[in-house]
């Protein structure tokens, strides 16, 4: 080891550094000062602290390009947490010795770093000092979680919800995919059983792989309701032990799955409202609790005090329930208190159904302008100097999509809307 790594300024140098980086440079500045205690070709990293990325990794990209976060799983399951491990595993789609890092602090859901070293056998002293750089490192990224920005929670939000749209879609497709090579090779009509029972002992895993890698999406993103009130519970237990004030936390009503950064908001929220109330000086009851009712999570702080003017939410916290779409619900009434709910939605509101007409592509467009006229093929074809055989195939088209059965359905359709006529569109 360098001796500087004896000198604890300089320890205390290198801590500052990585903590200091803003969140999208914590897996390099790491992977940094990592490198001159552990030589290494790639780190590949899954954390539960970000649903925006979870798997994120850095070096050689003929190692990084290959990773997937069902190698990060697999390997997250033979680590111990405060360790270094080193053990042979497969990243990047190859078998190769490897040094697991593992976390688990007390705040945030921890991370498993997987590194590749350029040494078989890495010192046992650089090892336990890089696995306790580690700890402090996850611990940070945590806390940093646990109260991000409004820009942050709305981008990762919606970033989450299109991560999970894009696996349902491919799950799907991998799915029936798998599910058809299944009944085709079941099906007795091929005489070669070797080679229908090599296919079925590829295809069976690969289902319950893909499923794993769904399962798994949602535990990296959500969490119960009632874990994440436990986890408000932990934060405030040393304010609650110590206040003179009556603190009720009553256990959640509803049972519901959280998106991560609604379940951090949520906390952010009910602290906050919680730390308003008791700077209230005449305030001797509180009671903050939570009901999933619906698609929304309704977030009561409810106090005694007689002295309302103050109990207006302060701005911070409007900022972060806006971003995701929530809003304030006050009551205050003087000489009794104060009830102050945050609504919040649990997940990113979902566009809006498409009319019939904007199924259809600028040239379907055309020529349903042409049908709506009362022109037959051969003119709208002339107008748009088309074949007649391209208008009925565009026309054949349009039917399917509006799903309707004549022409004079499809008309209908696009009576009230500002179409163009089709001569005057094809200029």
């Amino acid at each position: 080891m360098d001796a500087s790594w004896s000198d604890p300024r300089h320890v205390l140098d290198v801590v500052e550094q990585v903590l200091s980086a803003p969140r999208p440079q914590l897996l390099s500045r790491f992977s940094a000062e990592l490198g001159k205690l552990v030589p290494h070709r790639a780190v590949a990293m899954q954390t539960g602290d970000c649903p925006r990325s979870p798997l994120k990794v850095i070096g050689d990209e003929a190692i990084t390009q290959a990773v997937t976060s069902v190698e990060l799983q697999r390997l997250a399951d033979r680590s111990e947490p405060g360790k270094a491990l080193v053990i042979d595993g497969v990243l990047g789609g190859v078998e190769r010795r490897l040094v697991l890092l593992a976390a688990t602090p007390a705040v945030g859901q921890g991370a498993v770093l997987a590194v590749v070293p350029e040494a078989a056998e890495p010192p046992a002293a650089e090892l336990e000092l890089a696995a306790r750089l580690w700890h402090i490192l996850s611990t940070d990224a945590g806390q940093r979680a646990t109260d991000p920005g409004p820009d942050v929670l709305a981008g990762s939000l919606a970033a989450a919800s299109a991560r999970a749209h894009a696996i349902t879609d491919l799950g799907q497709t991998h799915a029936a995919t798998l599910v058809t090579i299944l009944a085709v090779l079941r099906s007795g009509r091929l005489s070669d059983a070797a080679a229908r029972r090599t296919a079925v002992d590829v295809a069976a895993p690969a289902l319950l792989e893909l499923k794993g890698v769904v399962d798994r999406d949602e535990v990296l993103s959500a969490e119960q309701v009632d874990a994440a009130f436990e986890v408000l519970k932990t934060q405030l237990a040393d304010l609650v032990r110590h206040t003179e004030v009556d603190v009720d936390l009553p256990a959640p009503v509803g049972d519901a799955s959280l998106p991560q950064d609604i379940a951090h908001t949520a906390r952010t929220l009910t602290r906050g409202l919680v730390l308003g109330a008791l700077d209230r000086f005449a305030t001797t009851r509180l009671r903050a609790s939570w009901r999933v009712d619906g698609t929304l999570l309704r977030i009561t702080v409810r106090d005694d005090c007689p002295e309302v003017a103050d109990a207006v939410p302060p701005r911070r916290l409007t900022e972060r329930l806006t971003a995701l779409g929530g809003h304030w619900e006050v009551d205050a009434v003087p000489g009794w208190g104060t009830t102050v709910t945050a609504v919040l939605p649990l997940g990113v509101a979902e566009p809006p159904d498409l009319r019939p007409l904007d199924r259809l592509n600028p040239r379907e467009l055309e020529v349903l302008s042409g049908i709506s006229q009362g022109l037959r093929n051969r003119q709208i074809a002339g107008q748009l100097q088309l074949s007649e055989h391209t208008v009925k195939f565009h026309v054949r088209n349009i039917l399917d999509k509006l799903d309707v059965s004549s022409r004079g359905e499809a008309a209908a359709l696009a009576r009230d809307l500002p179409l163009e006529p089709a001569a005057h569109r094809s200029a």
